[in-house]
């Protein structure tokens, strides 16, 4: 493993964190019950020194992200001739597949590096997932689409994918070539959920002492982009962009108000998905789309794939048990 990949695999135990802390407070958006023993001293220490360099702020949205990616991901995966696999690229120490309540029937696959999803396993050996469970250990950068299909995602029953904190570790080409991977393997009712953190974010001048931190630890940001929705909408899928300011201010966790859609090159962070192809209801209710984060201005994008043959419908703006 390059020491660039065995750094951004690090940045996992910082995430369990801080979804650990957040998960101890009385009005969590969220409860993981695994996340402190997945996050270790390890990814305690990191977060400890995340917030003594730049404060609290950072860690909220990583927290709204993960309710966001919940309810996107259970309502993706509940409606009428939904899909029944979920694909978790760069999953991390993502615990989903244990604290979601799926519907039945359901396969979460969790692809990350061999080392990552191997550490994993071992941590939570004992417990018991609450979908099928199939972990797949090869690195993003290698051609991986036969790999899952081994492991048993099938190309032609449409799929919900999460591609959540990894396009920033990417430059461009890669990115590209990771999401016609997934368009490849992608059949009609298909959702790609993603983040990304906007390009004007990204080189904005206060955001130069996390980028040195996350340089130094060998996890440098490299990709950026004003223009979310593009990097679907390239390849035939459909988006729509909403800033995460609306949900995070309604939570009461976010800082800044949201800014107007048409002002493309704000420091913001977005939602993306509209019906595609002109046959759908919207996947989730206006009140209840996912949002994503990363740092302030991240944009968050559920992006959806529909043929006519599929039509998936709204589900209720009821929130998920938390466990």
């Amino acid at each position: 493993m390059s020491r660039q990949r065995e750094a951004v695999a690090r940045t996992a135990v910082l995430v369990a964190a801080i979804r650990a802390k957040e998960s101890e407070r009385d009005d969590r958006l969220f409860d993981d019950p695994f996340a402190d023993r997945l996050a270790g001293d390890a990814g305690r220490e990191m977060l400890e020194r995340l917030i003594a360099s730049v404060g609290d702020q950072s860690t909220t949205q990583i927290v709204v992200r993960t309710r966001f990616w919940d309810e996107a991901l259970l309502r993706a995966t509940r409606a009428a001739g939904a899909p029944r696999q979920v694909a978790i690229l760069a999953a991390g120490l993502d615990s989903r597949a244990y604290r979601l309540p799926w519907p039945a029937g359901t396969t979460v696959f969790e692809v990350d590096q061999p080392a990552v999803v191997v550490a994993k396993t071992e941590l939570l050996a004992g417990e018991q997932p609450r979908c099928e469970r199939a972990i797949i250990g090869v690195d993003l950068a290698d051609d991986w689409s036969g790999v899952v299909q081994s492991a048993g995602l099938d190309p032609g029953a449409p799929t919900a994918w999460l591609i959540e904190g990894l396009l920033q570790y990417l430059d461009e080409d890669a990115v590209r070539t990771l999401f016609a991977r997934v368009d490849a393997l992608s059949a009609p009712g298909s959702v790609l959920l993603y983040d990304v953190v906007g390009k004007t974010l990204l080189e904005a001048p206060f955001m130069a002492v996390l980028r040195q931190s996350m340089a130094e630890q060998g996890s440098p940001w490299l990709f950026g982009t004003d223009a979310p929705g593009e990097l679907a909408e390239d390849l035939g899928w459909s988006s729509h962009v909403t800033d995460i300011a609306e949900p995070g201010n309604r939570w009461g966790r976010w800082h800044a108000p949201a800014v107007p859609p048409d002002v493309r090159a704000a420091r913001r962070g977005c939602l993306v998905g509209r019906p595609g192809r002109g046959c759908l209801d919207r996947l989730l209710p206006a009140q209840h789309r996912p949002v994503l984060a990363l740092g302030p201005g991240h944009d968050l994008l559920p992006i959806g794939r529909y043929g006519d043959e599929h039509r998936l419908r709204a589900g209720s703006g009821t929130p998920y048990p938390v466990r």
